[in-house]
């Protein structure tokens, strides 16, 4: 069994300008979409769409219109009951390809809410399952969160993933190596957070071919007790260390629609091939492939398999 866990979901709001933002300006809306999202949803829906036996956790109020969203993607899922509202985090789509993002907080969960989001996660994994915990920390919860659920999970003989960025990160950073997760899967600025440099700087570097600091960076990780980092590197692709290795995959030049969810289509990517035993370069081609099929899609729209196109040549051993 595969779980995700969304702490802070979110209604994804797309709104394409069909013409230029101007700050200050009136702007009539061409076209909207309104899809379920938080990382952990996303991840949940590539995986599911390749027919892996997926469920995602969240917290919810009963009438929240998430759970209608997610009933009619038919993505298997579970809530705890919280008494706010789901944020809503609005994407603005304007030319020249330009992505622009305004995101809530969401709604501050209580102690006691916080505790029924465990218990649900807790009780819904056994041993073997892969666990991938996703996303931002809704306000109230700690921000180690993460760190705690990692040594809790492993208790019950689960695999687990995270994906979240900031404070959260630099608690899970500080852990190491005494808590470690399975699988790690930062973007350029994320890895540039825990390192302490520029994520640009990391990007541009892979664009013009010098590895060197993306592989070092993630290669420390990896020594630090990560049994996998996957990073992505926006339009320069992205690359895996694991196994004491390292693996790069430029990203081919498409159209780009929506750069939402591509980073949480990557992740779908990569766990797909790595529950189907394929081995590391072919899970780092087929994490490219989910991420570059996602931003030629419009939205939050997460791939589906006749969708990605696998590129396995692209990939070298570093």
């Amino acid at each position: 069994m595969i779980i995700t866990l969304t702490a802070n979901p979110s209604l994804d709001r797309t709104v394409d300008l069909g013409g230029p933002l101007t700050p200050g300006g009136v702007h009539r809306i061409a076209s909207e979409t309104i899809q379920p999202g938080g990382k952990g949803v996303n991840v949940a829906l590539g995986m599911q769409r390749a027919g892996l036996d997926v469920t995602a956790i969240l917290p919810a109020a009963a009438s929240d219109p998430l759970l209608g969203l997610l009933e009619a993607e038919s993505l298997t899922h579970r809530a705890s009951r919280v008494a706010g509202r789901t944020r809503t985090n609005l994407t603005v789509l304007s030319t020249p390809q330009l992505t622009t993002k305004l995101n809530e907080p969401g709604t501050t969960l209580t102690p006691t809410e916080i505790a029924d989001l465990e218990h649900l996660l807790l009780s819904a994994v056994g041993p073997g399952d892969l666990v991938m915990l996703s996303g931002s920390l809704a306000p109230g919860v700690p921000v180690d969160e993460y760190v705690r659920l990692i040594d809790r999970l492993r208790d019950r003989g689960a695999r687990v993933g995270v994906d979240t960025s900031d404070a959260p990160l630099d608690a899970l950073a500080a852990a190491l190596p005494t808590t470690s997760p399975d699988f790690l899967k930062p973007n350029a600025e994320e890895l540039g957070q825990i390192v302490g440099v520029r994520g640009d700087q990391l990007e541009e570097q892979a664009a013009a071919g010098r590895l060197d600091g993306v592989r070092d960076a993630a290669l420390m990780l990896h020594h630090r007790g990560v049994g996998a980092v996957l990073v992505t590197l926006g339009g320069s692709g992205g690359l895996l260390v694991t196994q004491g290795a390292a693996w790069y995959c430029p990203s081919p030049v498409v159209p780009v629609v929506s750069t939402v969810g591509a980073g949480d289509s990557a992740t779908a990517g990569y766990l797909i091939a790595r529950v189907r035993g394929e081995e590391p370069g072919r899970c780092l081609a087929r994490a490219l492939a989910y991420g570059t099929a996602a931003v030629g899609l419009p939205g939050t729209t997460i791939p589906r398999p006749e969708q990605v196109r696998l590129e396995t040549d692209r990939v070298v051993r570093l």
